[in-house]
């Protein structure tokens, strides 16, 4: 139980540092609506799934062995990122001033915020260093193999559960009202912020 108890406190404090999975889906939410935020919630959940998966599986002895590997996923998840930066920043730029009630369209439908929501995930090498060595490192070769999925099941709820409730605050009324008032701003910043970490994780992981 102190186990559970351990990773439980390790992933929420994991998900509440904000980073590219956050500002996706409090962009979504503001600029388009809590049902496709919530698309975005679910991709983002499945690639934790996969990533704690993978994770049980000997992700950590993969990643030791072919360091080219964590390389060329940071340098991908990067350029990934920067892409969708670049998305947000050229949307901004070439938004008129908003004068209707009515959100800005960002993303075309649930099925694609729930497709940017997997890939920024999974672009996001972050989350691979946290899985292949932080929860790697907690379920040793000690722990059982109902334990490893018991720990699975309650990561992945646990991502569910707190990017939902970001959805849920930043879609509020406020919330939207205050979008509305200067969405050119928000979403010039935010693709400013995807920009800065994909340039992050390009470089960094380089000289590494």
């Amino acid at each position: 139980m102190s186990l559970f108890i351990t990773i439980a406190i390790v992933h929420i404090i994991a998900l509440m540092s904000p980073g590219p999975d956050f500002f996706f889906v409090s962009q979504t939410a503001v600029s388009r609506s809590r049902h496709e935020a919530m698309a975005g919630v679910a991709g983002i959940t499945l690639g934790v799934a996969m990533w704690a998966a993978l994770a049980l599986l000997g992700l950590q002895l993969l990643l030791h062995k072919l360091i080219w590997l964590e390389r060329l996923i940071s340098i991908g998840g990067g350029l990934y990122l920067c892409w969708m930066g670049f998305k947000m920043l050229r949307g901004a730029l070439a938004k008129p001033v908003q004068t209707q009630a009515e959100p800005v369209q960002v993303f075309a439908g649930a099925w694609r915020s729930l497709r940017n929501g997997l890939l920024t995930n999974l672009a996001n090498p972050k989350v691979v260093i946290y899985f292949g060595s932080i929860f790697s490192a907690f379920v040793g070769e000690g722990v059982s193999s109902t334990a490893r999925w018991g720990l699975w099941a309650m990561v992945v709820a646990e991502t569910f559960l707190w990017f939902s409730f970001v959805a849920g605050c930043f879609a509020l009324p406020v919330m939207r009202r205050g979008y509305l008032r200067i969405s050119r701003w928000i979403d010039g910043c935010a693709g400013a912020v995807f920009m800065l970490f994909g340039l992050h994780l390009i470089f960094s992981r380089r000289a590494a």
